[in-house]
């Protein structure tokens, strides 16, 4: 029996550097992105080879796949993330899209100049992570946010318990003591699972940290509620361009939860509970960077105080020459009493 050629061609990419997505639109319109460029391929694929992929994925996900449920997220057995939109809406063949992460990056230290890092940056967000510090990873799509985190969780010290909660799997870091949830639609008889109900229930489950690996939805309620109530060192990443449109998006995902409170207190949640904004950004030759490390300090009025510790300039994250407001703690978890003076 011949062997499927998506298959194949996964296999065939699987040891070539710098291929982050496959993309079948149509039986014979296949692109793979490779360093930035999208890239057409000269493959043609039959309905029964792209029916017979999707289904085997689902499967192997637990998770329905057909006209009843026309949208899929799983990942593949090399832990890639994988997308479906059934032919019934695509007026051709299934659609899928596949996101493979570089596993070529495991921890800052062995990335060197990784996201445009400098050796005194990573020093930063090492501290940043070890203090316990709230954050939120922002970015577009495609810009590296599950990577930037992934990163940032290699730097948790292996004494917490970290709990992690997903939609569709993608974190990818070793520490001990680790739960990982994933939200699942109901199907048939099984009860489904949302984010928020999952991480309502992480409450009860004694986390250090609690991890949401994008907060797409009224969870930001329960995730804000979390970092206001002693779980400090959480972390989770927003779709949003700059700092200042996290924080709109924060917003409008919070009004999602259902709960009609005033603008000035719902802004003084995130501000209590947020406390940096690192913002991740792709370049138009591919190139992923760091384009703003935002401390968000406090409240003015109904306003959210926000100052840039660190932008990009000439390609490079550096120093604006504000010292973050929590520069007392940072001290307190390793960072140099003259850091900022000696940058």
């Amino acid at each position: 029996m011949a062997k499927n050629k998506i298959y194949e061609l996964l296999e065939e990419i699987s040891s070539k550097a710098g291929v982050t997505e496959v993309i079948i639109n149509r039986l014979d319109n296949i692109f793979v992105e490779m360093d930035g460029e999208l890239i057409r391929i000269d493959l043609k694929l039959t309905n029964d080879e792209i029916d017979s992929f999707c289904h085997e994925i689902a499967n192997s996900n637990k998770k329905p796949f057909d006209n009843q449920h026309p949208i899929f997220d799983g990942n593949l057995s090399d832990g890639s993330r994988v997308n479906f939109i059934h032919k019934d809406y695509t007026q051709s063949c299934h659609a899928i899209t596949i996101r493979r992460f570089t596993k070529s990056i495991k921890t800052l230290d062995g990335s060197p100049e990784i996201f445009g890092l400098s050796s005194t940056w990573v020093q930063f967000l090492k501290v940043l992570v070890r203090s316990r510090m709230n954050v939120v990873i922002a970015g577009g799509t495609g810009a590296g946010k599950t990577t930037f985190l992934n990163l940032l969780l290699q730097e948790i010290p292996q004494k917490e318990r970290i709990i992690t909660i997903e939609d569709t799997r993608e974190l990818q870091f070793s520490l001990p003591n680790v739960v990982r949830l994933e939200a699942r639609p109901g199907y048939g008889e099984q009860k489904g699972l949302t984010i928020r109900d999952l991480l309502k229930n992480t409450l009860r489950m004694r986390p250090d940290r609690i991890i949401v690996g994008e907060c797409r939805g009224g969870e930001v309620f329960d995730l804000l509620q979390a970092m206001n109530t002693g779980h400090e060192g959480s972390m989770t990443s927003v779709h949003a361009n700059s700092p200042g449109e996290s924080l709109m998006r924060l917003e409008n995902l919070f009004m999602l939860s259902g709960y009609d409170l005033p603008i000035k207190a719902l802004r003084f949640q995130i501000s209590t509970a947020v406390d940096f904004i690192i913002q991740i950004k792709r370049e138009k030759n591919g190139k992923r960077v760091v384009s703003h490390v935002t401390e968000i300090s406090n409240m003015e009025g109904d306003k959210i105080l926000m100052q840039d510790i660190g932008t990009l300039k000439n390609g490079k994250l550096k120093f604006t020459g504000l010292v973050p407001s929590c520069f007392e703690r940072l001290q307190k978890a390793g960072l140099p009493k003259e850091f900022f003076v000696d940058t």
